[in-house]
């Protein structure tokens, strides 16, 4: 029952998390930046990443 509980909650949070790093890829500073350096915010990339990696260990945890 805790396993569940705790996998759902991983779920919401990871969705959260990679729409959250989506969010600060696709804002107006990230994409002038990515225009002039080619670079993009770090925070995006492990934010995005780490947030599908929390979904990921969730669904393990309902299964």
């Amino acid at each position: 029952m805790n396993n569940k509980i705790i996998g759902i909650v991983l779920i919401v949070l990871g969705v959260a998390l990679a729409l959250w790093g989506y969010d600060v890829f696709d804002s107006a500073s990230s994409q002038i930046s990515r225009a002039f350096s080619g670079d993009t915010h770090i925070e995006a990339w492990l934010s995005m990443v780490g947030g599908v990696i929390c979904a990921a260990i969730g669904i393990s945890k309902i299964r």
